[in-house]
């Protein structure tokens, strides 16, 4: 496993790289509401991208067609925009973008209430959100890989929800995807030493109900086997000495 160190000059590509990705995020997030179709929403955010200097890391990546994977309620992940999905009062949508500035990739994602939603929804949004924090309370050098991993589950667990385990997070530079890969679960052993400079991509993704997830037939889209919601939270973080610092969210 080749867990790179990022230089200074990287990291600060990075930070501008996440930063556009929280104004992106921001901006889609206000559209999320009944009567629009996640084809417009993609649309939205991925002109945002282009005004703020960068490109969508996702377009065209393994060949995804899409700008913004959207994915409503029992979808994961994954989800392909269309112009035939039109959001309704009480979906939840998850928003996952990434950002590639001058060579450097930021990957973040939200999952926004449309309209009014239940209160169990809320909740699974909000446990998600939070279960994100609790594992990068670990995410200091020195510390071991999956300390982070089994605090996203710990958390998660203990609120009633399952953690998908088909589907990790990773890390991230020059590369969408890069070393190591970053579970959300716990794992036998504690993982690689984590050392200030090195970027990760936390995700976690919380069922309502059992973790096992299956893949539709347009071989992208990743949704909850027993059809139950789903919720997904991510942000880019940089590892230091002290607390990891949170690239791609507002200051």
């Amino acid at each position: 496993m080749a867990v790179t160190i990022k230089s200074k000059s990287e990291i600060e590509k990075m930070r501008k790289a996440g930063h556009i990705l929280a104004l992106v995020q921001e901006e889609m997030a206000k559209h999320v509401k009944p009567g629009i179709s996640t084809w417009e929403l993609d649309k939205i955010g991925e002109q945002k991208i282009r005004e703020l200097g960068a490109t969508p890391s996702f377009l065209h990546l393994y060949g995804f067609p899409a700008s913004i994977c959207i994915s409503v309620n029992d979808r994961v992940v994954h989800g392909i925009p269309s112009k035939q999905e039109i959001l309704q009062d009480g979906d939840i949508v998850s928003l996952d973008a990434g950002v590639n500035y001058q060579g450097y990739h930021s990957d973040a994602a939200r999952t926004v209430p449309c309209g009014t939603v239940s209160a169990e929804a809320q909740r699974l949004i909000d446990v998600t959100r939070q279960s994100f924090f609790e594992g990068i309370r670990f995410a200091t050098a020195g510390n071991h890989l999956y300390d982070i991993s089994a605090a996203i589950e710990d958390y998660v667990v203990a609120h009633g929800y399952s953690c998908v385990r088909d589907l990790v997070g990773h890390g991230i530079g020059s590369q969408v995807h890069e070393d190591p890969q970053i579970p959300n679960f716990r794992q036998k052993r504690r993982g690689i030493r984590l050392a200030a400079g090195m970027t990760l991509a936390v995700e976690p993704m919380v069922n309502e109900g059992r973790y096992d997830v299956c893949v539709l037939d347009d071989d992208w889209t990743v949704v909850t086997d027993d059809g139950l919601l789903s919720a997904h939270y991510e942000n880019t973080i940089l590892i230091t000495d002290g607390e990891p610092e949170i690239l791609s969210i507002l200051k």
